[in-house]
């Protein structure tokens, strides 16, 4: 990989860029996450019980599931810089509104106006994780691509960590309909930010012809939205039936929804849990749910440096990436030792440690940049990302049902951990061989 080309060093416009990506999906976890953190005083507003609050807290993930593909397309076909874009400010603008359905006070009509706008939330935020695979296959050579994957990646922690405390801050002083308000301002902020710092490689003009040579180089797909590029290939179902038949890919795609099991459980029921089953207040939990989301943060960028250090140490690409997915899950596991601690400090031990390995065995979009076909890399990200959040449709709703059968969140604890070793299997099992796929050659 050279260092240097006619007698310039390469810059490193490619870590702004995904310094950019991981500001703004820290905002993009917020979004999603709000409504968990002023959960309880919204329930109680609207008169919502445990059941219809899951279905609540499921709306997002139903609209962003079925969004994937579509959103994947319109990736391959316009570029991930405008497409992004207008999914910043779409998000931006429904978790705005949902500041208003306070208004309508505690009616059916209020509680269908907050569901339709968190379908509309899921439905706009649906292309920003295939969009940020996709940004880091064009931007980095594949021994760096893990940890900006990883970085990305980790934004789910750290928007915990950043905005918990001062969401509960909001709830407890100002009322729950500030959160969403505040949160909304900061998208559009980004919305103003995103034309002026993203490009593509060749047309940036902070990076100059040596790191353009070494992503190229290093595998990285520097053309990916170039002219005829952006377009991609015409959609054909086959693709996507290729897709879901084909072992790795199915194995990369069930390993995925079972670590968003770990996920969606914090970011839906987690807050919650704390105040209905460990006593604490929500100003409390703002603070408190932050030491998990750290830990998690710092899992997540351990694992990506792991990965791509076993890389370059000339570990084969399955064995560099499974192995911290394999150790992390079994680290993650451990979130069913809540049940038989008393101490809060206990809980959030075992919760830290589960967020940890969690957040090291998190590699799964690392492996979509590594292994999508060139010719549908926006479509791959939305296959996985799809399978991902179905996790995020089911989890909400079975622990809603868990907790009105049994009144505790026991079972709902044993069911998130049992998906994390559940990943491992699918890792080792199933997927097999790590390699980069093709559907087809390019222009058929």
């Amino acid at each position: 990989m050279p260092t240097v080309t006619n007698g310039e060093r390469p810059t490193r416009m490619r870590w702004w860029i995904v310094s950019l990506l991981f500001a703004v999906t820290a905002v993009n976890y917020a979004d999603r996450a709000t409504i968990s953190i002023v959960g309880t005083d919204l329930a109680r507003d609207l008169n919502l019980d445990p059941v219809a609050l899951g279905y609540l807290l499921s709306a997002f993930s139903l609209s962003y599931v079925t969004m994937q593909i579509p959103g994947g397309r319109l990736l391959d076909r316009f570029g991930s810089r405008l497409v992004y874009l207008w999914s910043i400010i779409l998000w931006s603008l429904f978790t705005f509104l949902q500041g208003f359905v306070g208004l309508l006070g505690g009616t059916r009509l209020a509680a269908r106006t907050l569901y339709g706008l968190r379908l509309l939330l899921g439905a706009s935020e649906a292309p920003s994780f295939p969009a940020n695979s996709r940004i880091v296959a064009a931007w980095f050579p594949a021994g760096e691509r893990g940890t900006a994957a990883a970085i990305f990646n980790s934004a789910q922690y750290f928007s915990t960590v950043m905005f918990y405390p001062v969401m509960g801050t909001i709830t407890h002083y100002f009322g729950w309909q500030y959160v969403f308000w505040t949160m909304g301002a900061v998208g559009l902020a980004f919305a103003v930010l995103w034309p002026r710092v993203v490009h593509a490689p060749r047309e940036h003009p902070g990076a100059n012809d040596a790191e353009i040579a070494l992503i190229k180089e290093g595998g990285g797909l520097v053309d990916l939205d170039h002219g005829s590029a952006a377009g991609g290939q015409d959609f054909r179902w086959s693709d996507l039936g290729r897709m879901l038949s084909h072992r790795m890919l199915l194995g990369i795609f069930l390993g995925q929804y079972c670590i968003n099991v770990l996920t969606w459980f914090f970011l839906t029921w987690f807050p919650i849990y704390l105040v209905k089953d460990r006593g604490m207040t929500i100003l409390e939990v703002g603070f408190v749910a932050t030491l998990p989301a750290l830990c998690g943060f710092v899992g997540g960028v351990l694992g990506g440096l792991i990965s791509d250090a076993l890389l370059r140490r000339g570990w084969s690409l399955s064995a560099a990436r499974k192995t911290p997915i394999v150790a992390g899950m079994f680290v993650a596991s451990s979130i069913v030792a809540c049940n038989y601690v008393s101490a809060q400090w206990a809980v959030i031990f075992f919760m830290s440690l589960a967020f940890f390995g969690k957040g090291v065995g998190a590699l799964g979009w690392a492996l979509m940049s590594d292994v999508a076909p060139k010719t549908a890399t926006g479509l791959a990200g939305g296959v996985f990302n799809t399978f991902g959040n179905l996790a995020g449709v089911v989890t909400p709703i079975v622990i809603g049902y868990i907790l009105s059968a049994t009144g505790s969140f026991n079972g709902a604890l044993v069911y998130v951990g049992v998906h994390a070793l559940l990943a491992t299997v699918s890792f080792v099992f199933i997927a097999g061989t790590i390699r980069r796929v093709e559907l087809r050659p390019a222009g058929r």
